[in-house]
């Protein structure tokens, strides 16, 4: 059974990607930092549907207790699937920008790559099969006043993984960038209505954390098998 591990797995997106890769048979490590609780209650639900399932819990920001976390978890097989879906906001202008605000938002998204993905690599590679995909955001591509921290680790990201694909490549591991745009979610919903999105998006609707769960299924399918190092947008034409 191919293993997956997605980041951030109690989120929308991060619940939506767990379940769908799920219902394709994978066995789902859903990782959560400050949602436990919510991890834990989709474990169970889809432990309960049939499928194969666990938690843990760590900031991605502490390389050290990742390490710490994944350690067991390796030790039972190796990851075949990361999705890299954690992330986080801390919206303000540049200039009244902490340098805390800046350093956390970074760590969680950019450096967060970097700690789930170097313990795993090797064993995924050994395999001579992987998919590697992270979950970027349309700031990333155009922008978004009030979002610097967070559109430069997400554009982190998406350099991460064009650098990492080349390297990986002819291991059969795929290494690709998944670039949302307004996606639903209480989240959105608090700063956006529906008028506004209707505005904003072409498509005149935001997109649902399901419609990215079939994209990252896909990507992690060996119907993929030839696309890597690319930055796949989901954005009902915003950018």
């Amino acid at each position: 059974m191919i293993r997956a591990l997605v980041t951030g797995g109690a989120s929308p997106i991060g619940a939506a990607i767990c379940r769908r890769l799920a219902v394709a048979g994978m066995h789902i490590v859903v990782h959560s930092h400050t949602g436990p609780e919510r991890a834990a209650g989709l474990v169970r639900s889809l432990i309960d549907a049939g499928s194969s399932a666990e938690t843990i819990c760590c900031d991605l920001g502490d390389f050290e207790a990742t390490a710490r976390v994944l350690a067991p978890v390796l030790e039972s097989g190796p990851l075949q699937v990361i999705v890299h879906n954690a992330g986080v906001h801390d919206d303000v202008p540049l200039a009244g920008m902490s340098e805390r605000q800046w350093r956390d938002v970074i760590a969680v998204s950019l450096d967060g790559f970097f700690a789930v993905t170097r313990p795993g690599l090797l064993p995924m590679m050994a395999t001579r099969w992987g998919r590697i995909i992270a979950i970027s955001s349309v700031s990333a591509i155009m922008g978004n006043r009030g979002q610097v921290n967070y559109a430069a680790a997400k554009a982190g990201l998406i350099g991460a993984v064009r650098s990492l694909a080349r390297e990986v490549a002819s291991r059969g591991v795929t290494v690709n960038t998944v670039a949302p745009g307004l996606i639903a979610s209480p989240a959105l919903d608090a700063v956006l209505d529906a008028r506004r999105i209707a505005e904003l998006v072409p498509m005149r609707r935001a997109g649902t954390p399901e419609e990215v769960a079939d994209l990252v299924d896909f990507l992690a399918s060996p119907r993929a098998a030839y696309i890597t190092g690319q930055t796949i947008s989901i954005n009902g034409g915003i950018a």
